[in-house]
């Protein structure tokens, strides 16, 4: 197999999370160029449709299904929406994630649970459903869980989100014990842990200490439009498929120079 041929996603099935936008509409834009087929789910119908159409103009078949991942009753659904359209699920990146600002002693008991429940609970609900109803009989899957850098350290100063930081944390072990538990099936599960990208989730943090992550990362810039698509690209296609269980930092270094 030529290195093209490696990296070639032709005839695949990948479903996104929180793939309407930022990181997510970036990785789906990346699979889908590569020549696979793109679900993305999002709670946002306006902002799926946006998505949509800036996919199809690049010429990518895409399939958009409104989607609430927190209320996990609605899981199977979505799932069956992507396979009445493309019949299996070959690709699965858990994207969708929440974030809170508050200091420790101050954290409200809601909003640790939105949190845990959008990054964790439903990471885990969704790739038993995928996993059971697509990887697992089909004897072949790749599971992409994006973590973050925050997963691999305690907060920076002026970042109060410890429920963020425990589930990232949490997804990147996550990880590892899938990986573990399914290899038999030839699934690969690995993680990727982008560092700071502008985003909407990220906008009023950044605003704050955005200065000092670029004044502390290596490559001294914040992540782009393009930085997540070689590798979540590398990781959907068999270019890795003696990869599982591990996890990339996508930083521009920061992580190595605290």
């Amino acid at each position: 197999m030529s290195v093209k041929q490696l990296f070639d996603l032709s005839g695949k099935v990948a479903l996104i999370t929180g793939g309407s936008r930022g990181l997510g509409l970036q990785m789906a834009e990346a699979l889908g160029e590569m020549g696979a087929k793109v679900a993305i789910t999002a709670r946002k119908a306006d902002e799926l449709k946006e998505a949509e159409t800036h996919l199809k103009a690049k010429g990518i078949e895409v399939l958009t299904v409104t989607n609430d991942l927190s209320k996990f009753d609605q899981i199977p659904a979505m799932v069956d929406a992507v396979l009445a359209k493309y019949g299996t699920i070959d690709i699965l990146v858990n994207n969708a994630g929440a974030t809170w600002g508050a200091p420790a002693e101050d954290h409200p008991d809601e909003a640790w649970n939105k949190v845990m429940n959008l990054n964790i609970n439903a990471m885990f609900f969704l790739s038993r459903e995928v996993g059971k109803r697509c990887m697992i009989p089909q004897k072949s899957g790749k599971i992409i869980n994006i973590a973050s850098v925050a997963g691999l350290s305690g907060s920076p100063k002026g970042m109060n989100a410890i429920a963020y930081h425990t589930s990232k944390g949490a997804a990147v072990n996550f990880t590892r014990t899938l990986a573990s538990e399914w290899g038999r099936y030839n699934i690969n599960v690995n993680a990727i842990c982008p560092g700071f990208f502008p985003s909407k989730m990220s906008q009023g943090l950044l605003s704050q200490i955005g200065d000092h992550i670029v004044d502390v990362t290596p490559l001294g810039r914040l992540g782009g439009d393009e930085d997540l698509m070689g590798t979540v690209v590398f990781l959907a296609s068999a270019a890795s498929r003696h990869i599982t269980g591990q996890y990339i930092a996508v930083d521009g270094g920061a992580c190595i120079s605290k």
